[in-house]
């Protein structure tokens, strides 16, 4: 087929979570009466590393950086010609993060995220050359944080956390499922578990009511980290929630005139639902609740919805086949025509679309189209065109380093 075409409380450990599992119960509450029962989607057996890439898939990305093949020696390169590899990279943790709109006041936020990527860069350097330089380093960021990190604050936290605690476990999974498995040890494994469980799976788990991309990317962390923690509840509960979002943000004809919306968000009229919708008030495969306010944000949630189809995919359970991917696959080919240049129709976004989609459509495009055989001919001009793809320095980092026309 042709494709036609997401923004932080110091206090003491026990009473903190103490609360906050009371807030997590009350929220857990109230999404098991809206959803029902359904069954669980945590696997029997938890495969590592297994958030967003498999030891499958690095293997293969190792055996082609070191033959030269492309594109994955110039995205090696690429990424560790980037600050993100630099060894001598000195970890800035905060004990309170505080991140306002737009990350103004910008207490922590930047250093957090970034700090992040690069504990994730130097787990995937470690991983190819097995160079132990890179994994004292991504274990050198990681534990600078678990020591220091109580919180989050300000507007933008749930965001915030979402995006540093979306690269937190990549890195986190190769560095105890492959270094320490390969005779290399983490010490402080046990105290960053507990800095994920304890402060950024609170933060994320009960998802958002704001714009998609928001949600997604909470999500995306909270499925993540219950991967590393092995947690099912906290899987099943994230999975619970993206399997509800991603029709609310990406909109197929089969949902009828209107787009589909989140049980319980109270926005039941067609005039709510336009203003959500960035005022759009027409409908084409592949649209997304958040096209018309800019193709950047559009491309954060449509990434974490890659991300956790890729996840779930390696975890046991292919969301590819199903409805999650057919929206993923018209999302990414609708914002693709227009990255490309296309001059939008009078009724999208009033003629125009804003910004960049970003380094975001290697993992749809991989899973879609080299596993699945999907012609996609726009999402795959504009992948191609934009090689190698590196990080929007927010929680996407050297996927076309691990995903392009990665089989596994």
């Amino acid at each position: 087929m042709t494709d036609t075409h997401a923004r932080p409380r110091p206090a003491g450990r026990r009473g903190r979570r103490a609360a906050l599992c009371g807030t997590a119960a009350a929220a857990a509450l109230v999404a098991g009466l809206l959803a029902g029962p359904a069954a669980s989607a945590a696997p029997g057996t938890f495969v590592h590393p297994g958030v967003t890439v498999s030891a499958a898939q690095l293997d293969f990305v190792r055996e082609k950086v070191n033959a030269g093949e492309q594109p994955w020696k110039d995205a090696y390169d690429q990424m560790t010609g980037s600050g993100y590899a630099d060894l001598d990279r000195t970890p800035r943790p905060r004990e309170v993060v505080e991140c306002g709109p737009y990350s103004d006041p910008n207490l922590g936020c930047t250093d957090e995220r970034e700090d992040a990527i690069a504990a994730y860069t130097d787990a995937l350097v470690w991983y190819l050359t097995g160079d132990e330089r890179y994994a004292r380093k991504s274990i050198e960021l990681m534990d600078a944080w678990s020591a220091t990190l109580r919180d989050h604050t300000n507007s933008n936290a749930p965001l915030q956390t979402g995006w540093a605690g979306s690269s937190w476990p990549k890195a986190a999974e190769i560095i105890k499922y492959a270094y320490t498995a390969d005779g290399g040890t983490w010490a402080n494994e046990g105290r960053f578990a507990d800095l994920l469980r304890d402060v950024y799976l609170p933060k994320v788990i009960a998802g958002s009511d704001s714009n998609g991309n928001w949600e997604l990317t909470m999500t995306e962390a909270a499925v993540g980290i219950s991967v590393f923690l092995e947690d099912k509840a906290s899987y099943d509960r994230a999975m619970d929630t993206f399997r509800v979002r991603v029709p609310a943000y990406v909109y197929l004809a089969s949902d009828g005139d209107l787009p589909k919306t989140v049980p319980g968000s109270g926005r039941d009229s067609r005039d709510e639902i336009i203003a959500y919708w960035q005022g759009l008030d027409h409908f084409e495969n592949g649209v997304t609740q958040e096209t018309c306010r800019d193709l950047t944000h559009t491309g954060y949630g449509i990434s974490s919805i890659s991300h956790i189809a890729e996840t779930s995919r390696i975890q046991g359970d292919d969301l590819y086949g199903t409805d999650v991917g057919e929206r993923l696959r018209y999302a990414l080919g609708f914002q693709s025509k227009y990255a490309l240049g296309a001059q939008p129709p009078s009724w999208l976004c009033g003629g125009a679309v804003k910004d960049d989609l970003g380094p975001i459509t290697e993992v749809g495009f991989n899973a879609l189209h080299t596993r699945l055989g999907n012609a996609m001919d726009n999402t795959q001009t504009l992948t191609e065109q934009k090689r190698p793809q590196g990080t929007n320095n927010l929680f996407v980092a050297w996927e076309t380093l691990t995903h392009a026309e990665n089989p596994n």
